[in-house]
């Protein structure tokens, strides 16, 4: 068995059909149906169970996939090497950021890595969708109760969201000093599409949740912050939105007594666990690893 017949079986269980294996792979459906037909009589056991959409590999595929795998990582690491040798750190390094932490915090450390490493190329997408990892993506960053079991994900810490409102908001209004009067309160935060929004509050080991009516949603933390600032009602986001507000006075928060909890209180970086990574995306995860400690 050679290295084309184990990068061609790892090329269809990663794309999960022949179809999209064969686009990736510049062939026809029928040519990839073929070669696996051969690898298989070969191997003289069956490596992948195929249905009219998908294939899925048997325990042998599975095996012999893993072992395609890491061949074909040493493959490419040993190709970098060649290709990088002499030069600085080169090399393309896509991430997905989501929208509010990427824009207020970490545009920040990215334009410092930039700086640091300007021979890395960034592709940088800020975005919250839930599938976060793509052919184009290398590195995500989410805010999430789990992680994913089938990606490698590392802790950057946990996230605080408050309750607040502008100074101005709250001398004409007041702030809600019971959990209970969110449900009554204009309510500024980012939401879910087709589902109730719940906040969920916990204080000395007890549990309450209130089901939230919003008057403001966006999944833009930037928006939100400035229609925070406008005075259009109580904000419940993650505290960096408004840390440097609440520090000038400018916002009040309030309910402190309490954690909240909408999405999930704990940030992560996932990568694929069984993915090349070149060294420019290994510099990048642990120079965003180190600027998510000195957060802590």
């Amino acid at each position: 068995m050679d290295l084309g017949a184990l990068t061609l079986l790892v090329e269809i269980i990663d794309a999960g059909n022949l179809s999209l294996a064969a686009r990736k792979l510049r062939m026809t459906r029928a040519n990839v149906s073929y070669h696996l037909n051969q690898l298989e009589k070969d191997a003289g056991v069956q490596l992948v169970r195929r249905t009219t959409r998908r294939v899925e590999p048997t325990e042998v595929g599975r095996r012999l996939y893993e072992h395609g795998r890491r061949v074909q990582n040493e493959m490419l690491a040993a190709r970098e090497t060649i290709a990088t040798f002499g030069q600085g750190l080169q090399g393309r390094v896509g991430l997905s950021v989501p929208s509010g932490f990427g824009e207020l915090v970490m545009s920040q450390w990215l334009i410092e890595f930039k700086r640091q490493f300007p021979g890395i190329v960034l592709d940088v997408l800020f975005e919250n969708r839930a599938d976060v990892l793509r052919d184009e993506v290398d590195i995500a960053i989410r805010v999430m109760a789990e992680p994913p079991p089938s990606l490698v994900a590392r802790d950057l810490g946990n996230v605080r969201y408050l309750a607040c409102a502008s100074r101005a908001y709250a001398e004409q209004h007041g702030l809600p000093t019971q959990l209970a009067q969110l449900a009554a309160t204009p309510v500024i935060t980012s939401g879910v599409q087709g589902r109730q929004l719940r906040v969920r509050a916990y204080q000395g080991g007890e549990r309450e949740d209130v089901i939230l009516e919003p008057t403001l949603i966006s999944e833009h933390f930037p928006f939100l912050r400035k229609a925070i600032l406008a005075g259009l009602g109580v904000g419940i986001v993650p505290d960096y939105v408004v840390k440097d507000a609440i520090a000038g006075g400018e916002v009040l928060s309030t309910l402190d007594d309490y954690r909240l909890s909408i999405f999930g209180t704990s940030m992560y970086l996932l990568y694929m666990p069984d993915r090349h990574q070149i060294r420019a995306v290994r510099t990048c995860i642990e120079f965003l690893l180190e600027k998510a400690r000195s957060l802590a």
